[in-house]
């Protein structure tokens, strides 16, 4: 596996948590929250695993606002990205985990090289604008209602993606 860091937003722990558990179950050392990332480190690495929790009307976690601007300061060509993004499907079922559309939209056009996300099936919500044609972005987790399939749904992406990494 190339270079890789994990870059996380998260304001209640849940976002970090998940991140933890990706950079353990991957071998990844480097995880950085996005609120302290700057352009220099990110140009340091081959692949970005970024992940945010949705907030509001479909927010990205706060911190990502200046975070995307420095993710985006770096030069992105060729650089391998996957996604990953906490919601709540039960209480925000039409927002489900936008904010990681969020950081789709923001890089799409950076150069680098978006990893496909999970299918939408087995997933319960209304909307969710990290769904293109069937499929999310990256990888949506419901660590609130769905705790239970968290691990599954971890080690299904990880095995989708590893390769590409």
């Amino acid at each position: 596996m190339k270079k890789t860091v994990i870059i996380y937003g998260s304001s209640t722990g849940t976002c970090q948590s998940i991140a933890e558990t990706i950079a353990k179950k991957l071998g990844v050392a480097d995880i950085l929250d996005v609120a302290k990332v700057t352009a220099a480190q990110v140009t340091e690495y081959d692949n970005l695993i970024l992940g945010t929790s949705t907030w509001g009307a479909g927010d990205m976690q706060d911190d990502w606002y200046g975070g995307i601007k420095e993710i985006k300061d770096a030069d992105l060509h060729g650089k391998t990205v996957a996604l990953f993004g906490c919601g709540d499907s039960q209480s925000y079922s039409d927002t489900y985990c936008d904010g990681m559309g969020e950081i789709y939209r923001e890089l799409q056009d950076t150069g680098c090289k978006i990893l496909e996300g999970v299918s939408t099936d087995g997933y319960t919500y209304d909307d969710s604008t990290a769904v293109i044609n069937g499929r999310f972005v990256g990888l949506a987790i419901d660590d609130v209602n769905e705790s239970d399939l968290t691990e599954s749904r971890i080690d299904a992406w990880i095995k989708s993606i590893k390769e590409s990494l």
